[in-house]
């Protein structure tokens, strides 16, 4: 079982939103009360906010609610721009995944167990494969450079300031 958050780092953030909001809320404390719950609230985001992946599937939970995703449910997923990462559903829906960003893939790749396939796996198989193309056929334009009839030049000289000989018809 995995669990997937958000970094703890963020809990800097609420401190520095607790200063600015402290400095308001001393000004005018009859008023300006309700400023310290924005802090409150964001740490409640941070420590509520979590995808756990396990044997069964997806256990997805929010500051106000949560969501289970059998394995059978999940297609795929999908990652936009912005935000959180999206589980493709077999109804063909999609259900945004708390605290995995493009960031945690690896991370719900790893923890699926080959359950949803490994996007950057294929991409680098894709990229070696176009790369293997590439130099074959490099390789193979440059043996048709050096079959062509009336070739001077040995191929051993490798200087490339020597232009090669044509033949005159």
């Amino acid at each position: 079982m995995k669990i997937i958050r958000i970094p703890r780092l963020a809990y800097l953030g609420v401190v520095v939103l607790l200063f600015c909001v402290f400095f308001f809320f001393v000004g005018s404390p009859t008023f300006l009360w309700w400023l310290l719950l924005l802090p409150v609230a964001v740490a409640v985001w941070v420590t509520r906010t979590q995808t756990t992946v396990s044997e069964k599937g997806l256990d997805l939970r929010t500051v106000f609610g949560s969501r289970h995703l059998d394995w059978a449910q999940v297609k795929g997923v999908r990652i936009p721009k912005r935000g959180f990462v999206r589980a493709h559903l077999a109804d063909d829906s999609e259900v945004k995944l708390p605290a995995v960003s493009y960031d945690r893939l690896r991370d719900l790749i790893a923890a699926s167990k080959g359950r949803i396939p490994d996007l950057f796996a294929a991409a680098a198989e894709a990229e070696d494969r176009a790369y293997a193309e590439r130099v074959a056929s490099e390789e193979s334009a440059d043996n048709r450079d050096d079959a062509t009839p009336g070739d001077a030049t040995s191929s051993d000289d490798t200087s490339g300031d020597e232009q090669r000989p044509t033949k005159d018809a």
